[in-house]
């Protein structure tokens, strides 16, 4: 077994993450690959080592052994640490629609973001914030602070609003209320309204 190999291996499991769901996050139809990967069967290809660092949230150095990379040089800006997260299904920026619950595939944002997901938008009403066809990174978390971006399902449905409570009652606002007027929710509509999580981070024309 290489050290390669052991590096794999040893970082899939660091992450928790099975030989399939690595597989999966490489693009592969089954686990093979990554099984013969990490028993040193199968070499990997220099044009895979990148891809499979980010599958792995690391970098190639790291996978490969290097030591730490020279400084940039002046004038220039490192990349910041990414990692994978799941794009999963999409969610309405207008009349809510059913949150798709398919991982599509995974897409690499910032780690600073602290991101568990990610959600392609449709729709104008968050327009100009947030326009038709961005990718909204979400964190998970079961409140937010009023006025934050969130991720709220109502039923079995989604959708991204600024979130405000006034009381006993919800109110979910659009940024163009042409669009999409604010939303009401008092008494027993509230127990319908769940927050999946707060909106951390935007990803435009990938």
């Amino acid at each position: 077994m290489s050290d390669l190999s052991t590096r794999v291996r040893l970082r899939r499991e660091q992450l928790g993450l099975s030989q399939q769901e690595l597989a999966r996050r490489m693009g592969y139809r089954s686990r093979s690959s990554i099984t013969k990967l990490e028993k040193g069967i199968n070499d990997l290809p220099q044009s895979k080592v990148e891809e499979l660092a980010q599958a792995l949230e690391t970098t190639p150095a790291a996978l490969l052994g290097l030591g730490a990379p020279c400084a940039c040089p002046p004038g220039f800006e490192p990349l910041p640490a990414m990692v994978q997260v799941p794009l999963i299904g999409s969610i309405a920026c207008g009349t809510p629609i059913t949150a798709e619950q398919n991982i599509e595939c995974y897409i690499g944002v910032p780690a600073a973001w602290h991101a568990d997901f990610a959600l392609t938008c449709h729709g104008d009403s968050m327009a100009p914030t947030i326009c038709n066809g961005d990718i909204v990174c979400i964190r998970c978390q079961p409140e937010v602070e009023q006025g934050e971006i969130a991720a709220v399902r109502v039923g079995e449905e989604a959708t991204l609003k600024h979130f405000h409570r006034q009381g006993d009652a919800v109110m979910l606002l659009a940024d163009n209320a042409a669009v999409c007027p604010p939303m009401f929710y008092a008494g027993e509509q509230l127990s319908e309204l769940h927050i999946e999580g707060k909106a951390v981070g935007l990803c435009r024309g990938l």
